[in-house]
């Protein structure tokens, strides 16, 4: 427990038709769950078997605290589960998704060696539908100045963020809350403005067991472009001064991800007008190999 009394580790789950999935969620975490950890799930209006599987567990389990909520959207279901936390650090834990063993554990010690990270990144494993597992360990992140974190984010890829296996120090996500108006891609903006503001540490322990499905690999395309835009003003509009000069490379790499997915739908017509927008806000970008060889293709 902290000096006040109040929870070491809050668990927020937010929960939308995935009754069947749930409980192994839930489950991953009881298992391990002290006085120093609290577990919140908030049910985002699920039209499923939801609200019984949590009715269920709330009368079995006194520490379990479930808010309800009209449907919203995952980013304003974990924002209602971080404004009720008493923690002071939040790990926002998918329903599909589970804890490992000593997951929380393993948290409480690297936090007890370093108490002024506003983010934990550790291990996760992959589990894929044909059963097939990955291990994936978090790269070391620098002290480096915000431009150096943003950029090693945001252009090079050199640093990896995901749920479940991350712990974020909470009056942080207080500051820089989850956009609402986005139902994909919310996540981008919380997690460079976490990486901008605090020092980071690793764990190569894994945390979570993250499941893999067919339709988390599709691109949404409705109002994609709209969407892309969106996502690239809330982004910046929590990053320091420094970090704006990133904008027009990012905006750029924005617009080659909905080329690929464009060349993914076989429409050649309207990748052609990504990679030509991408290739006016930055011919850096653009000209990368894993881009141009797939440009070609798609001119000719």
């Amino acid at each position: 427990m902290t000096e006040a009394g109040e929870p070491l580790i809050s668990v927020i789950v937010p929960a939308y038709n995935y009754a069947h999935l749930l409980p192994r969620a839930l489950e991953s975490v009881l298992t391990q769950q002290t006085a120093d950890v609290e577990l919140i799930v908030v049910n985002d209006g699920s039209t499923d078997h939801t609200g019984e599987v949590l009715a269920e567990y709330a009368a079995r389990y006194a520490r379990l605290r479930v808010i309800q909520q009209v449907n919203a959207g995952a980013a304003a279901a974990r924002n209602h589960g971080i404004r009720v936390a008493r923690g002071a650090y939040a790990l926002l834990l998918d329903a599909d998704d589970e804890l490992t063993p000593d997951a929380l554990a393993t948290l409480r010690a690297v936090v007890a060696k370093h108490p002024a990270a506003g983010m934990v990144l550790g291990a996760q494993i992959s589990v894929y539908p044909d059963g097939r597992e990955r291990l994936h360990r978090p790269t070391p992140v620098p002290a480096a100045s915000p431009l150096q974190l943003a950029k090693r984010y945001l252009l090079d890829r050199r640093i990896s963020i995901s749920h479940g296996c991350s712990l974020f120090r909470r009056d942080l996500l207080l500051q820089r809350p989850y956009p609402e108006c986005l139902r994909a891609g919310e996540d981008i903006a919380v997690f460079a403005y976490l990486l901008v503001s605090a020092p980071v540490a690793t764990t190569d322990q894994a945390l979570a067991r993250i499941h893999k499905h067919p339709d988390s690999l599709r691109h949404e395309r409705t109002n994609e472009e709209e969407r892309a835009a969106i996502m690239v003003r809330e982004l910046f509009a929590g990053l320091p001064v420094e970090c704006q000069s990133l904008r027009q490379r990012y905006e750029a790499k924005r617009q080659l991800s909905l080329f690929r997915a464009a060349l993914q739908a076989d429409d050649r017509p309207t990748a052609r007008r990504f990679y030509r927008s991408a290739l006016r806000l930055s011919f850096f970008q653009a000209l990368r190999w894993r881009y141009l060889r797939k440009a070609i293709r798609a001119l000719t």
